[in-house]
């Protein structure tokens, strides 16, 4: 396995440019990166810029992942550089997309099943409860737009790789790779947006294990509040998330994945506005009639996991929201905007070390190995 980092979430990726981008992924001691679109590395597909890239990063001994963005056609509209670089076709922007990163050997590729509205709280935050269209019709629209592009992906030996995004299921994920095929389908699992759907990251991890091929590794605060529960992004290691059990899970299944952490974004690559607390409204009879596969066992092992996080929290253990947030580790004090370029990497760092500290622990070999990396 080899610890790299996703690019949007890489302080200056943007400013620096993907192939600087990769120069700061081997001085942080990391082993590679995810660039979440392959026009994050060329807006135009250009082969030429995107051949230089991949030269780049196999001279540095880097990993290099990608993906071709949104598959729910109820939200691409929200991302008009999908359908422009098929010249107004979307189908046709993604089978551009997927030849471009094949020619790289990119061939396991994101996608996410939705959009995450940070500017609400609560369930109306992500798609799965929209009111103009149901979480039902939207899935079978992810299912007909993957239908659409699975031959593209066999015809180039790719994976379209759904992830455990805010908004989706892995019950759901499973079906639609049951329904569109293993062999061009598999999972991004996130190791933190499970738990907005109530689930348990190491049941999530048992069930998915099979098809990951991709991965966002991070960690988030879980506690009781108004209206549900809080969540928030923390460093690996800070949170709720038992990598101790989920990284063996993942690496028994596929010895050769690539973890990619995914951190708080600096501020000082994305202003933002304030961002409510995520609220899970885990009581709420909507939230929990939308949420058919929750089994009372899982959710049991759930709420015992948030029940001895808030003990760490009460023991002082671990800080509270207020308190974390207070002192700049994570999402800034929006009035500030204090988490920039250095608190990101601190971010980043602390994250890298708690996971080559479980790898070790657990028998996991990281190759090449980060110390080896900083030394070079």
């Amino acid at each position: 396995m080899k610890l790299g980092i996703d690019g949007l979430k890489l302080p200056e990726a943007k400013k620096r440019g993907p192939l600087a981008s990769l120069d700061h992924v081997k001085e942080l001691g990391l082993a590679g990166i995810f660039f979440s679109t392959v026009l994050d590395m060329s807006p135009d597909l250009d082969g030429g810029l995107l051949r230089e890239i991949r030269a780049k990063a196999d001279e540095l001994g880097l990993y290099l992942e990608s993906g071709i963005g949104k598959i729910n056609p109820y939200c691409t509209a929200e991302a008009p550089e999908l359908r422009a670089i098929g010249d107004g076709d979307i189908i046709a922007g993604f089978t551009r997309m997927i030849e471009a990163s094949a020619a790289i050997d990119c061939r396991e590729l994101w996608v996410s099943p939705g959009n995450f509205k940070s500017v609400y709280r609560g369930r109306l935050a992500n798609d799965r409860f929209r009111t103009d269209i149901s979480w039902e019709d939207q899935l079978i629209a992810i299912e007909k737009v993957l239908q659409k592009i699975a031959p593209v992906a066999r015809a180039n030996g790719t994976h379209i790789n759904i992830e455990t995004h805010d908004e989706i299921t892995s019950f759901e994920i499973l079906r639609l790779i049951e329904a569109v095929g293993s062999d061009c389908v598999g999972v991004v699992f996130d190791t933190a947006n499970g738990l907005q759907r109530a689930e348990h990251p190491v049941f999530a991890a048992k069930r998915l294990s099979p098809y990951v091929r991709q991965t966002h590794i991070k960690d988030a605060y879980v506690g009781r509040a108004p209206g549900g529960l809080d969540f928030q992004t923390r460093p690996c290691g800070g949170g709720i998330v038992d990598f101790a059990a989920i990284l063996p899970i993942l690496a028994d299944a596929n010895p050769t994945l690539n973890l990619s952490l995914e951190v708080a974004q600096s501020v000082a690559d994305k202003p933002r506005k304030t961002n409510p607390r995520q609220c899970i409204e885990i009581e709420d009879p909507v939230w929990r009639a939308g949420h058919p596969d929750l089994t009372a066992d899982e959710l049991a092992a759930y709420m015992a996991m948030v029940d001895a996080y808030e003990k760490r929290v009460a023991s002082g253990a671990v800080l509270d929201w207020e308190a974390y947030e207070s002192r700049c580790y994570g999402y800034p004090t929006y009035e500030t905007q204090s988490y920039g370029f250095n608190e990101a990497i601190v971010f980043i760092k602390q994250s890298a070390r708690h996971i080559e500290a479980i790898c070790a622990e657990t028998g996991i070999a990281l190759s090449p190995p980060a110390k080896e990396q900083k030394a070079a």
